[in-house]
């Protein structure tokens, strides 16, 4: 098997840079967030949230912290609409704008919907089976 380089073929340019955060639903949000808690150690941003977030250190500048969010959602949210999915998957990307335009141009499904908050860019694209993907150009410090 191998592996496909996060780059892009035509220009070199680099699309995705990482994962920035894995989202799943859950029928019970708190109280799977508790078993994660008792049997692995993932412990909540705050009292009764279900996000954790894992930081570490950018491989190229080892002064600057990034971080992952692994966040349970209820099972009837319309955050990952539309797709019927139990997931999403967040990646991280340099330059968004230009990401979801060239995405754009490839017959890729891009959600015209963009949010922009202190701690980055958002957008969404939809992949071949219909599972929502969201796509964001991290700045500033980490979400709340």
């Amino acid at each position: 098997m191998t592996s496909q380089s996060p780059r892009d073929h035509a220009s070199g340019a680099t699309r995705v840079t990482g994962i920035g955060g894995v989202f799943f639903k859950a029928k019970d949000p708190g109280k799977l967030m508790s078993w994660y808690t008792t049997h692995l150690g993932v412990k909540p941003e705050s009292e009764g949230s279900s996000t954790t977030m894992f930081q570490w250190r950018e491989k190229d500048d080892t002064k600057q912290v990034g971080y992952t969010v692994w966040s349970i959602f209820p099972h009837d949210t319309k955050y990952f609409g539309p797709s019927a999915s139990p997931f999403m998957i967040n990646f991280r990307v340099k330059d968004l704008d230009r990401l979801l335009d060239q995405l754009k141009r490839e017959g890729v499904k891009v959600d015209d919907k963009r949010e922009e908050y202190e701690y980055g860019k958002f957008g969404w694209i939809i992949d071949p089976e219909g599972n929502r993907i969201e796509l964001w150009e991290p700045k500033g410090q980490p979400p709340p």
